[in-house]
């Protein structure tokens, strides 16, 4: 079979959507028949250059900011179209070619003009505005961006809802984003993670508990008011460091914070860590800490700690709730008291810490594995190609 795959971004760009389109076109690439045949032969297309990144070194081959005339023969050549994301070009095109597109939604483009289900600028949770109709709400949410950007982004979203109504399947990774969307043809699929070798060449204690902050900095994020519940912890007299993993725009300005709450001896700014920087830091941790306000379909890095065994702590957006289940901690979003008491409780209850990061590893390995994404979209394509469920 004969399958497009179209990821505005991809490595060598780092992120959630980089990391589960390489884990899944890699898997596809390698997927055999009984006769040992390849299943699929994969063409991935991306905006991103591909700077010092070696596409040669992949299963698959890649083609880096197509012309609109080559992109429109690969999908002609395609048998299915899989856009991580409702991309609307891609999908414009495949439409107009009657091909059957697979859309894998990675955000919340379709019911919110921004995209990240957070209402501007404060960067606090939608309710949903879009769906339910508010839309002079929207508008004013999206208003730094200028009125005339803020109607385009509006509009858009009525596009995407109207062409993703009428692709061969959408994907959500997460029941919850599947029930948000509200699109036929939807199947929830869970994104799959690396198996995370049990212990690591680090050693799993330090000389005092470590919590962790692991993703960008940015205000969606969240950062600041785990800086915040530190603080209040630092002066409650709990005895832990703070590790802030990873880089953006905030980075500055939430060192500033740090230095003038009195906290330098007590967090510390790691930026970007490569692979085994980053195993050594994670292989100290008491817990990791996800205190994201919104924008979250699934929560790649919360499944990623859990597959780690380390324990959780999240606040109760909808996907981080579902992917932990009962084996993490969820405070309530926004709610720096409740992240403070949670933190404070982990804290001082350390082999509890430990008992949920052993639960959280069985959950996600029984769940979110990169072997079971795979086949379920594998299995998808080949139902789309036969005909069967459309």
């Amino acid at each position: 079979m004969k399958l497009l795959m179209y990821s505005h971004f991809f490595s060598p760009s780092v992120g959630g959507v980089e990391t589960i389109v390489l884990s899944l076109a890699r898997g596809l690439a390698e997927l055999r028949d009984k006769e040992g045949r390849a299943q699929f032969e994969i063409v991935l297309v991306t905006e991103i250059p591909a700077g010092d990144f070696l596409d040669t070194e992949l299963p698959f081959r890649v083609i880096r900011n197509p012309g609109w005339i080559q992109l429109v023969r690969l999908i002609l050549e395609s048998d299915v179209v899989h856009l991580a994301g409702p991309a609307l070009g891609p999908l414009l095109l495949a439409h107009v070619m009657r091909k059957p597109v697979v859309v894998e939604h990675h955000g919340f483009q379709t019911i919110c003009p921004n995209g990240q289900l957070l209402m501007e600028p404060k960067g606090v949770p939608c309710p949903g505005n879009f769906m339910a109709g508010k839309h002079a709400i929207c508008f004013r949410c999206n208003a730094g961006e200028g009125w005339a950007a803020s109607l385009k982004l509006w509009l858009l979203t009525f596009v995407r809802r109207f062409l993703c109504a009428r692709v061969a399947a959408n994907i959500t990774p997460t029941q919850w984003l599947e029930n948000l969307v509200q699109l036929p043809r939807t199947v929830s699929i869970a994104h799959g993670v690396e198996k995370f070798r049990e212990g690591s060449d680090a050693p799993r204690k330090s000389d005092r508990p470590a919590l962790v902050f692991l993703g960008r900095l940015v205000s969606a994020k969240g950062v600041r008011a785990l800086i915040q519940a530190a603080k209040i912890l630092h002066e409650r007299n709990h005895i832990f460091h703070l590790l802030i993993i990873g880089d953006g725009p905030e980075r500055a300005s939430l060192e500033l914070v740090v230095r003038d709450s009195g906290l330098g001896a007590r967090v510390q700014f790691l930026g970007k860590l490569g692979k085994q920087q980053l195993e050594a830091a994670l292989a100290g941790a008491t817990a990791v800490v996800v205190p994201s306000l919104g924008g979250e379909v699934f929560g790649l890095v919360v499944a990623e700690c859990m597959a780690r065994g380390l324990p959780v702590v999240a606040s109760d957006l909808g996907a981080f709730a579902e992917v932990m289940g009962d084996t993490g901690i969820v405070f309530r979003n926004g709610d720096l008291e409740d992240l403070t008491a949670k933190l404070g409780c982990l804290l001082n209850d350390l082999p509890v810490a430990a008992m949920i990061g052993d639960c959280a590893r069985k959950r996600a390995l029984e769940n979110y594995s990169c072997e079971a994404m795979v086949n379920s979209h594998a299995a998808l394509y080949q139902r789309i190609v036969s005909g069967v469920g459309r």
